[in-house]
């Protein structure tokens, strides 16, 4: 009996990343791609998404997953999109900060829509041609607000909470198919979301925005420094990779300590 393959390759891959265009999306699409894998740049910045599918040889989607009822989302649309996928990387999203007494529906809707609705409708339409090539990889970037919660992030924690939820029963479907399905827990990232969560926390506790770094983002955190991109993307890699065959129905911090209190 032979050993599982152990390679990182993923030559003859190909992988999709929504939010691709920039931040952890970017940084995931770079490394999927020197890792030998046919990137698809998901973004709704298609002008971005384009630029950076050309750098890496491989092509760009333009798309807003805020939009479930445009014609893109239609099944037999999602369908032709997605059926040659072999790595999912559901990146997207976005924030709102406020309490939930301030918190308004539209923009409570619209971060479920982004970070909830839309990963399991790609998720759907990617899962029959993984199943049918015997492969396959869903890495759901979520966050250490997947596992623990803070104040004024009542639709961001709901949604990060729910993908984990979601990410386990596809590995428990998939499992038998050959695919996995993981999540990926990074504290706060230096990406463009978190500079605007500084600028809100600042706004919202009265402080200066290095306050709100020390005080408030990093106050858990046993490393006090912001994640970067690159890091993420590290984890994903290996996560996508043959090697992490048996590494599923789980999620994986990179937190800098946080969740170990």
């Amino acid at each position: 009996m032979t050993a599982p393959e152990r390679s990182l390759t993923l030559r003859g891959r190909t992988a999709l990343v929504t939010g691709g265009a920039g931040g952890i999306g970017a940084a995931a699409a770079r490394e999927l791609a020197g890792l030998g894998a046919r990137v698809v740049v998901a973004d709704r910045d298609g002008e971005a998404a384009a630029r950076l599918a050309d750098e890496l040889e491989g092509s760009s989607w333009e798309i807003d997953l805020a939009e479930l009822d445009a014609p893109a989302f239609a099944d037999d649309a999602l369908q032709e999109r997605l059926g040659d996928v072999d790595i999912l990387v559901n990146n997207a999203g976005l924030q709102h900060v406020a309490p939930i007494a301030e918190f308004g529906r539209e923009e409570y809707r619209r971060i479920l829509a982004v970070m909830l609705e839309a990963p399991f409708l790609l998720v759907r339409a990617a899962l029959p041609g993984m199943y049918e090539r015997g492969f396959g990889r869903v890495i759901n970037v979520s966050s250490v607000h997947g596992l623990r919660a803070s104040p004024f992030k009542s639709a961001y924690v709901a949604a990060k909470h729910g993908l984990e939820g979601f990410s386990k029963v596809v590995a428990l479907e998939g499992g038998p198919h050959g695919v996995t399905s993981c999540c990926v827990n990074p504290g706060y990232v230096r990406t463009a979301l978190v500079e605007q969560q500084i600028e809100q926390q600042s706004a919202l506790h009265g402080i200066p925005p290095q306050e709100v770094l020390e005080r408030v983002l990093l106050a858990e955190s046993a490393v006090k420094r912001l994640v970067e991109p690159e890091e993420v993307a590290s984890l994903i890699g290996w996560l996508a990779s043959p090697a992490a065959g048996m590494v599923t129905g789980s999620s994986h911090t990179m937190d800098g300590g946080w969740t170990a209190h």
